[in-house]
């Protein structure tokens, strides 16, 4: 099982922040630093000092590490046309030395939509341009060099695009393609992702929303296709601590009203998140996305390095020998 840690920078953490943040997630030994794609808080408290757009971070991150997966859970197809945003991530990626995973997702939070001019469509366009995004970017990876590529869809329309310029990881950066949905959501990730991603919800329902995009899978064929499986990854809300104290203090962000859905967390010790980590593990779950609320509390991030990734590899090994 591989371990990222997964940030929420729009609920208030500017660049410096995120990179002294990166750094130590570099050195404590996780696989990777993903970030939300948020331009506005989702509770009262606006996030101060204000956004920090995603790719223009990653960007920056990807030149000051060297080790670490870097990307996002999820850039919303509402937020950036197809075109220009294959080319800001094959950018990205060859900044980093091919390092740069790219999580799609359709948009949901209206009013960050509202507050910078972005236009909001139905659920169902929604979905729809993201189905197209998906088509372009990736059409856009895997036109050899030399070659020109075109796209006349409903929603976007490229014409000769020279298809440039080419990330370093062929055929692209893996995608990322995650959420609840119980129809769209699976075929899209059967046809276009690399890893399925259920977001910061208990085992069984994570499990049922594995079951549903395997399903996914087999009707399209993508095995008898020569594509290798999908990765399955959840999300997983932490707060840790030493004592029972810390880690209610580190939860206490959790209890705030905001426009997120139920979730799952895991509040207690290190050896709670490791019995957690082996719950998912025995469902199939290769990588885990840990959601760590506070970008200043390095502690946190220390004390995870030092009391649960040394136990990874043991705890998905067991859950290997019990399948």
């Amino acid at each position: 099982m591989r371990i990222c840690v997964f940030t929420e920078p729009h609920r208030g953490a500017d660049y410096d922040d995120q990179l002294r943040f990166a750094r130590l997630v570099e050195a404590g030994g996780f696989e990777g630093f993903f970030r939300a794609d948020h331009y506005q808080a989702m509770g009262a408290d606006p996030g101060l000092p204000g956004p920090t757009d995603a790719w223009l971070t990653l960007g920056a991150l990807a030149r000051e590490t060297s080790r670490i997966r870097l990307g996002t859970l999820v850039t919303s197809a509402t937020f950036r046309l197809p075109g220009p945003l294959a080319v800001m991530v094959a950018q990205a990626d060859r900044m980093s030395g091919g390092r740069v995973e790219l999580g799609m997702g359709a948009g949901w939070y209206e009013r960050e939509h509202t507050s910078y001019g972005i236009p909001f469509p139905p659920v169902a366009e929604r979905f729809d341009r993201l189905e197209e995004q998906l088509a372009v970017i990736t059409g856009l990876w895997r036109t050899p060099a030399g070659e020109r590529f075109s796209h006349l869809g409903d929603h976007y329309r490229l014409v000769d695009a020279p298809a440039l310029p080419k990330p370093v990881q062929v055929p692209g950066p893996p995608i990322i393609v995650g959420g609840r949905g119980a129809k769209r959501t699976p075929a899209l990730a059967a046809r276009y992702a690399d890893e399925f991603n259920m977001p910061f919800k208990s085992v069984a329902e994570t499990a049922r929303a594995y079951r549903r995009v395997i399903d996914a899978c087999d009707r399209l064929g993508r095995a008898e296709a020569g594509r290798p499986p999908l990765v399955l990854s959840a999300g997983v809300v932490a707060a840790i601590g030493r004592t029972d104290a810390e880690a209610r203090r580190r939860a206490a962000p959790l209890h705030v009203k905001s426009a997120l859905p139920p979730e799952d967390p895991v509040v207690g010790s290190p050896a709670q998140l490791v019995q957690r980590l082996g719950e998912f593990a025995a469902i199939g779950t290769e990588r885990v996305h840990l959601r760590l609320t506070e970008l200043t509390d390095l502690d946190h991030v220390e004390l995870i390095a030092a009391e649960v990734l040394p136990q990874v590899a043991d705890v998905a090994a067991g859950a290997s020998r019990a399948r």
